[in-house]
Formats: C-alpha cells, sequence, structure tokens
C-alpha cells in the first residue's frame, strides 16, 4: 500500500560574514586555540553582525534552499522553524521568514526544543506532510547564540556560533517499504528533571531579559553520549533497519567528542559522519540543517542514502530522524 512520505527537494544555508578564530578568545580568557581544538573539535565559527537577527539568517538561509529545489515561496504550503533565539518573544520567527519570502499563503509558526530543535521541527514537519494538511513544507534552524553568551564564561562561550539551515519538504507517494525515499521514522524524547544542566538564566516570566547560556559541560557530555546513540538506535529500530544500514551521520555539531562517541556507539566508522563543527561550533538548531546543506552542496549524497540525524538540547530534549536521501 502506498504511503504519502516526506522526501528533501532542496537544501540551503547561510553563515554570518564575521568570523571568529579560536585566538580571538586568547586576548580576554584564559584560554588558547588548542586547548578548545583538544577539547571540542572547534577552530572558528560565524558571528552575527550587530543588528543582524535570527530572522534575517533564517530568509537567506530559505531562499537558497527554494533555489536549490527550484521553487518559489507560492508554493510552499507552511514553514517551520526551530529557534532558541527569536527576534521577538512574538511574533514567531517563522512569520517573519513568511513576510520576507514575499508569501501570502499557508501558514508559520516556530519550535523551541533547543540544539534538538531541528530534529523536532523536522518530525513536525513530516506530521504535516503525512496528514495531508500541506504538500510542501519549509523547515528551518536558525540560531543567534552570540546574543545569549557570557563573554566571560570561558566553559560556554568558546563553543557556539550563529547560523541557519533550511530544507525543503515535499509529499511524494511512496510503496512503503524500508526502501523507500524521505522520512522513514523519527524518535523524539525529553526529561525536565534534567533542565539545571543546560539551561538560560533568564526569560519573560523571570528575570525580563534575555539572560545568558549556563551549562553543567560534564554532565552534558555524559547524557549527550548515551542518549544519542539510543534515540538514533531506536529510530532505525522503528523503520525496521539497523546501523548496518546507514550511509550517513549527521549529528548535531556541538562537539568533536560526543560527536565521535556517539559514532562509536552505533558502529559507524568517521567517513560515514558529516562534520561541520570546526568551521561552524555549535549553532544549537541550525547545526543540522546547515551540516546537511553543506554535504549537499558538496555532492556527498546520493539518490537512495540512508541518513541518520540526531540531536540533544536543553530541556533536556532529544531525537533522531531516519531519511533516505
Amino acid at each position: 500500500m502506498a504511503i504519502r512520505r516526506s522526501i528533501i527537494r532542496g537544501t540551503g544555508h547561510y553563515l554570518p560574514e564575521r568570523v571568529v578564530e579560536n585566538s580571538h578568545f586568547e586576548e580576554t580568557l584564559e584560554t588558547s586555540d588548542a586547548w578548545i581544538r583538544d577539547r571540542t573539535g572547534i577552530e572558528r565559527r560565524h558571528i552575527a553582525a550587530e543588528g543582524q537577527t535570527t530572522s534575517d539568517l533564517a530568509i537567506r538561509a530559505a531562499r537558497a534552499a527554494l533555489d536549490n529545489a527550484g521553487m518559489t515561496a507560492d508554493q510552499i504550503d507552511a514553514i517551520v522553524v526551530a529557534t532558541t533565539t527569536p527576534d521577538l518573544t512574538f511574533p514567531a520567527v517563522a512569520t517573519m521568514v513568511q513576510a520576507g519570502l514575499g508569501m501570502q499563503r499557508g501558514f508559520a509558526y516556530d519550535v523551541q526544543a533547543v540544539c534538538a530543535g531541528f530534529v523536532f521541527a523536522l518530525s513536525n514537519a513530516d506530521g504535516l506532510i503525512r496528514t495531508g494538511q500541506a504538500d510542501r513544507v519549509l523547515v528551518i534552524g536558525a540560531e543567534t547564540y552570540s546574543r545569549i553568551m557570557d563573554w566571560t564564561d570561558r566553559g560556554t562561550c568558546v563553543l557556539f556560533g550563529d547560523g541557519a539551515g533550511a530544507v525543503v519538504l515535499e509529499a511524494v507517494d511512496q510503496p512503503g517499504t524500508t526502501d523507500d525515499r524521505g522520512i522513514l521514522s523519527s524518535d523524539l524524547n525529553s526529561d525536565g528533571r534534567y533542565r539545571d544542566i543546560l539551561y538560560v538564566d533568564g526569560g519573560v516570566g523571570t528575570t525580563g531579559t534575555a539572560g545568558c547560556l549556563r551549562m553543567q559541560g560534564n554532565l552534558v557530555f555524559r547524557h549527550a553520549v548515551e542518549k544519542l546513540a539510543k534515540t538514533a538506535h531506536t529510530a532505525l529500530d522503528k523503520a525496521g533497519l539497523t546501523p548496518a544500514d546507514v550511509d550517513w551521520l549527521v549529528p548535531h555539531q556541538a562537539n568533536m567528542r560526543i560527536i565521535t562517541a556517539t559514532a562509536q556507539k552505533m558502529q559507524l566508522p568517521m567517513d560515514k559522519v558529516v562534520l561541520t563543527v570546526a568551521d561552524h561550533g555549535n549553532t544549537s538548531a541550525a547545526s543540522i540543517p546547515l551540516a546537511l546543506s553543506v554535504a549537499n552542496d558538496e555532492g556527498r549524497f546520493k539518490e537512495g542514502d540512508l541518513i541518520v540525524t540526531e540531536a540533544i538540547g536543553g530541556g533536556l530534549s532529544w531525537g533522531s530522524v531516519i531519511l533516505r536521501w
């Protein structure tokens, strides 16, 4: 029996012009390029210009994805944006993207699951397509984490960067087998008991300010390695597949040590892992769509490749999506 699947038709990304090398932090913090590289794998990151907002980045990534898909904004039914750093408390960044693209139809909204946001948004958009509420959905991850950094905190400020990535999903009927193209399964999780190990110390209902990111890095690392491998296995099981079937792992680009440990737990060689963390740092909800877009631009994916995406973020929230290119 035919199944309605969500196929990626196009990818796109945008990175701010300003590039900050690790050596920049040597001027103000007790750190070094070697220390940052050794512990994180990060070499540089992009930082948004003054006045450049999350929606600005998202609009540019969206236009690139539409161009890559050979589509125009008036062919899109819905926009879902994953972000933790919206321009305003409301309206949603997605509505700003809608206006920026000149799209006067459909609907748009944001999803907030921190670094796992794009996985949640992708699963959500797949649900819209599977239930017939939309035929084409623009899914975006966009962040300006530089706005919530404590630039005196060596443990966090060297990790994050700004950027945006986007994919265009389109409904296509498939035979309903494990060989189908498109999104095959997803697995989403959260556990609010761990909110204090990764959070922002501000908000509308508390301080009335944006606040700054706070993290207990060692605890986050331990949870990340365990939970990322488990969610990937769970999603593969749901799809009737195994790690041996995987062609590419496109993980949240948080930390090279986490990525390596997760790949090892999944018994995947590193030449099957898409890596952008060295050049982008941790761009939170933007990291997976950025990595997908970069790899697609490089021609690394071929039709029929099985791809695992997985991420973990504050909440704690974590999950994975299995898709065939």
